[in-house]
């Protein structure tokens, strides 16, 4: 499943205003090419709104966001899923008639070639591009560990395979960047060692950049290669996980005045 890296995810001076808010504040940071990068910081910091600005749902005021060459800031959400970026939300939105693999199925949507006119008619060439979907979203969901439940109705499952649902229909998107807004919060202690085993399973097969927002110190510390810090808008540390988990400024605004992340099999988040 390996592929060719995905180019650098650049953010430079990102600024983002709501009224009289400042949500961002000349926020800058790089994911590396194949990097799992994790956005934390005390909730309203920020870090949804980043994800929001570099998937194209709320627009910067200031700032840019770059995928290799590609200028991706004032994109539509679905012209910069088309160069290769992937999102999931913290809220599910699973229909409630649709089978896991329906819902897996609709993240190849922008993968599809067929017109809807060719498809309508069940044209052959329709047929062979539909069963190289299907066999791929199965390749995918024994990867993920979404198999046994292909033919399930995915509202109907627990909510820690629900969330597995959603991140398995992102990669199925086949992204270069995959966003995860929040992962596993919410989760047992089990679904999220789970989770967390599949994001880095994924990450290191597939070759893509991932970038983690999430409140688990446990699972950010075992997964990030780098992590940045938000505080009220602004980065106030960026680097190896040992070096912010240290920060004086850091244990300040988030971690406490310990300093020690939890465990990756704490079932408590950590909260400002």
């Amino acid at each position: 499943m390996t592929r060719e890296a995905p180019p650098p995810l650049a953010v430079r001076g990102l600024t983002v205003r709501f009224a009289g808010l400042l949500a961002l504040d000349d926020v800058s940071f790089t994911v590396e090419p194949g990097s799992l990068h994790a956005l934390i910081g005390p909730n309203g910091a920020g870090k949804s709104t980043t994800l929001n600005v570099l998937s194209g749902v709320y627009r910067a005021t200031s700032g840019s966001v770059r995928l290799g060459d590609a200028e991706v800031t004032g994109l539509r959400p679905h012209q910069i899923a088309g160069l290769g970026m992937a999102r999931t939300f913290q809220n599910l939105a699973i229909s409630p008639f649709a089978t896991v693999e329906d819902a897996l199925l609709l993240g190849r949507h922008r993968l599809t070639r067929t017109g809807f006119v060719a498809a309508g008619l069940r044209l052959p060439s329709a047929a062979r591009e539909a069963a190289r979907h299907r066999e791929r979203v199965r390749e995918i969901a024994a990867f993920t560990g979404l198999e046994p439940y292909l033919g399930q109705p995915a509202a109907a499952l627990p909510y820690g395979l629900r969330k597995l649902v959603e991140l398995g229909r992102a990669v199925c998107m086949e992204p270069r960047v995959l966003l995860l807004d929040e992962p596993v919060a919410g989760m047992t202690s089990d679904e999220r060692r789970r989770t967390a085993s599949v994001i880095a399973g994924v990450r290191e097969s597939l070759g893509i950049s991932v970038v983690l927002v999430e409140h688990d110190m446990g699972v950010v510390m075992r997964l990030a290669d780098t992590v940045t810090v938000l505080d009220f808008g602004r980065c106030i540390a960026d680097g190896p996980p040992a070096s912010v988990q240290n920060d004086p400024e850091v244990i300040r605004a988030y971690l406490g005045s310990s300093g020690a992340p939890e465990s990756p099999d704490s079932p408590k988040e950590v909260r400002p």
